[in-house]
């Protein structure tokens, strides 16, 4: 494998294969003078879903490419129905679209709440950290297996998990989102188990991972109220994070280029909840999808001469390689590596509190997390008010039929950022697809500038103590981007 060279001198340590990951990871650190000097992110499944659904019905789309994820299989199947009711030529109807959304942001709410409380925490509750003040409380909430705030998440999860039977039937890979909207419509007493759902989840919620309402967490502004709940707040798992990410200086580590990208989430009559866009050099900016493209100089793929706009692109393995180190290919907007994911969502949005916190430190360990946390709450509030705007006795589907010809994509955000399905069908069937899921822009190889993607640029600097096989640091910064393997190669 003729991957770059790191720094001259540094020792070379595999971190790997990591666990409470979806998927398989493995990431090669060049370490010097105790600290990373440079890292190689390698995705090494290949698993060829792209490829699976060439020559297939278009309506197959619905069928496989949730299958990709067992856990935001949701958001596959909502971009791959945008895909095909771009080629179909329609769109949802307002209950479809309210429905969509509600599902979509119910899987989401659920990712942040099992990456806080089952993925991201429990590293804190490590003997390593034996010494520090609050340990013993971290052992005690976050303990794997043993934590009294993950057995309480599961059981609020569960409930959440409720909205997903009432409205389509089975989670995952359900097939309920359609392109002109869901197949299954709430009669009014569903609509009142969907509130009694959202307000057993908010009571769980505002009494153990935030100890106040959702409305105080939404509307945090400024740095200076993080302290002061830090300080003085309610007791409750996001107090108890901010004590941690105070002593151990969460916010200095895991900055990779403070670039960041959202396709926008939660379409609304006046526009999505969270607006798609771009926010680099502390401004926003338009998206601009047609600028994107993937760079397969150091993937194990085929194509390597120059970047593909996806509807140009291909997923072809290369059995002779001898120079990409990662399944992973490496997506670029106009040429330049991206960072999705929550955190994107609200600085695009323009969430004070997450604007605020970028500006001082940039895109840290401990604003991700906060990015989270914060979104949580919003989401959740916006649910409520979904559920009573469906209006039962109005349509929920608009039928469709595919052209024997023609292209299109779908944008949409999962939990972990932007994620992209691009169709084009010939012939009444599927010439090319090509995914570009949140992972494959957070965890992307370098590209043939030699640029590091966002992960492989966060974990340069990070900590590496005497000792040390699988780097505290390192675990940090790689679980604040919430890694979902099995979305990123296809």
């Amino acid at each position: 494998m003729n991957t770059p060279s790191g720094a001259e001198g540094a020792r070379r340590l595999i971190v790997g294969p990591f666990n409470r990951v979806e998927g398989d990871l493995e990431v090669r650190l060049e370490v010097a003078d105790g600290a990373v000097r440079a890292a190689f992110v390698n995705s090494p499944l290949f698993r060829g879903f792209e490829r699976i659904l060439e020559g297939r019905d278009p309506a197959d789309a619905l069928v496989i490419a949730p299958r990709i994820c067992g856990i935001c299989s949701v958001s596959q199947s909502q971009a791959a129905a945008l895909a095909l009711a771009g080629l179909q030529g329609i769109g949802p109807t307002q209950n479809g679209r309210i429905a969509t959304n509600l599902l979509v942001a119910t899987e989401n709410v659920a990712d942040h709440l099992t990456h806080f409380h089952l993925f991201f925490m429990p590293d804190f509750a490590r003997a390593a950290y034996a010494g520090r003040p609050w340990f013993a409380e971290a052992e005690a909430r976050f303990k794997a297996g043993k934590g009294t705030s993950a057995r309480r998440l599961m059981a609020a999860r569960a409930t959440l998990m409720h909205i997903l039977g009432l409205l389509a039937g089975r989670w995952p890979h359900t097939l309920a989102i359609q392109p002109g909207g869901v197949t299954r419509r709430a009669e009014p007493r569903d609509q009142m188990r969907l509130l009694a759902t959202l307000g057993a989840v908010r009571a769980a919620l505002e009494a153990h991972l935030y100890g106040a309402p959702l409305e105080r967490v939404a509307e945090l502004a400024a740095r200076e109220e993080l302290e002061a709940w830090r300080a003085t707040g309610p007791a409750g798992d996001f107090r108890l994070f901010l004590e941690i990410a105070a002593d151990l200086g969460l916010e200095r580590i895991g900055r990779a280029y403070d670039r960041f990208l959202s396709f926008g989430a939660y379409p609304g009559d006046d526009g999505p909840l969270y607006p798609a866009g771009t926010y680099a050099e502390r401004r926003p900016g338009r998206l601009d999808p047609a600028a994107i493209a993937e760079d397969h100089t150091f993937a194990r793929m085929e194509d390597r001469a120059v970047p593909h706009h996806p509807f140009a692109g291909s997923t072809i393995p290369d059995g002779l390689d001898e120079t990409g180190y990662t399944w992973c290919k490496a997506p670029r907007l106009a040429g330049l590596p991206f960072e999705t994911g929550a955190l994107a969502r609200q600085v695009i949005d323009g969430q004070p509190l997450l604007r605020a916190m970028v500006g001082a430190g940039g895109g840290s360990v401990f604003a991700r997390v906060v990015a989270r946390l914060v979104e949580t709450a919003r989401t959740l509030i916006a649910m409520e008010g979904w559920v009573r705007a469906l209006e039962p006795n109005a349509p929920w589907c608009t039928p469709g039929t595919h052209p024997q010809a023609g292209r299109a994509v779908g944008l949409t955000e999962a939990a972990r950022g932007a994620l992209g399905h691009w169709v084009e069908i010939a012939g009444g069937r599927i010439s090319r697809y090509q995914i570009i899921a949140p992972t494959t822009w957070n965890f992307s190889p370098r590209d043939a500038a030699g640029v590091p993607g966002p992960l492989e640029a966060a974990l340069v600097g990070a900590a590496v103590l005497p000792g040390e096989t699988t780097p505290l640091s390192v675990q940090h910064i790689v679980r604040s981007f919430d890694p979902c393997m099995v979305c990123t190669v296809h």
